[in-house]
């Protein structure tokens, strides 16, 4: 008992170390990194958006570089196929044979660069993937690697030659993390930076490296999964599932998958702040993230100017909160 009690205080270790050596390239994005690295533990893929230059790419290939896995960026564009994501079959002459030839999804970190940027089709080549985490071609499943995380970004504010993300895909998310804008000072720190000649290219040259791998993620889920939930705790968190479907201005409430990830992602968060117990506050602190992009707004809601976080915050103040 105290040999695992150890290892998971040495994850929790790593994994702090982790967000400490992204903050020295992206500024004022502590939230989303816990978020990245709640999804890690949770072995849950993260849809971020935001607007152009508050450093999603950047946070992403920065957190890769922390992490001693292999990571893959793939730009999604209106002309990529599905055979660019999750690799296909090519004829090979030397052997007469058809030989299959991997996509990106073969990486344990894939950057899914303007998610909703690539038609239907191609966005649907990413459910399996997301899921089961395998490729199926000609009815052979290939696995792939372990751990496996896709950490997708789109923009919220342009739509010409965009593609919403249909439902099933968003329900593949474990997190929906909204990155906003720097504050004032976080922003001049931000222009210190490039003015000392900082190159957000050059990730080892602004002395980020790995401090964290596939051991600290594996240590840390298990300590996750033995962390206790109260049933208190979780009738808040089926509560408050079950309050978004009779929401007024909701027409499509979380699913019971929402509330499992909820359960998920506290567990988690729990046990990065020191705890083997969640709390309340915590199920509170990840209640946005993890269901806004599985809840839909009415449209007489959207046009009265209503938010989905705004909706979420009236649930969270309408439910009792257990003692």
């Amino acid at each position: 008992m105290t040999l695992a009690v150890d290892q998971g205080s040495e994850a929790r270790e790593a994994l702090a170390r982790l967000r400490a050596e992204v903050a020295k390239v992206v500024v004022g994005q502590d939230a989303i990194v816990s978020g990245l690295v709640i999804a890690l533990l949770c072995r849950g893929h993260v849809l971020l958006e935001g607007v152009p230059g508050v450093a999603k790419t950047l946070l992403v290939r920065t957190l890769g570089t922390a992490l001693d896995l292999s990571t893959k960026r793939l730009q999604f564009t209106p002309d990529l196929m599905p055979g660019d994501v999750t690799g296909s079959l090519i004829f090979d002459t030397r052997t007469a044979a058809f030989q299959f030839r991997e996509g990106p999804v073969f990486t344990n970190l894939l950057l899914a660069d303007e998610i909703n940027r690539t038609p239907p089709k191609t966005q649907s080549a990413l459910l399996e993937v997301m899921e089961e985490r395998q490729v199926s071609v000609e009815g052979d499943p290939r696995p792939l690697p372990e751990p496996f995380v896709v950490a997708a970004t789109q923009n919220p504010i342009e739509y010409e030659g965009t593609y919403p993300l249909p439902e099933a895909q968003l329900d593949r998310f474990l997190l929906k993390l909204s990155v906003p804008l720097p504050s004032r000072d976080e922003e001049l720190g931000v222009l210190r930076a490039h003015h000392a000649g900082f190159d957000p290219r050059d990730l080892a040259g602004a002395g980020v490296r790995p401090v964290a791998g596939a051991a600290d993620l594996a240590a840390g889920r298990a300590a996750v999964q033995q962390v206790k939930v109260a049933d208190a705790v979780l009738g808040y968190i089926v509560d408050l599932c079950r309050a978004t479907r009779t929401s007024p201005s909701l027409e499509l409430g979380a699913s019971p998958r929402g509330a499992t990830a909820l359960m998920a992602t506290a567990k988690a968060w729990a046990w990065l702040l020191g705890r083997d117990y969640v709390t309340p506050d915590d199920v509170k602190a990840l209640a946005r993230p993890t269901l806004r992009h599985r809840v839909r707004l009415r449209p007489e809601a959207q046009l009265e100017g209503v938010t989905v976080d705004a909706v979420l915050d009236s649930v969270l103040a309408t439910v009792p909160t257990p003692r």
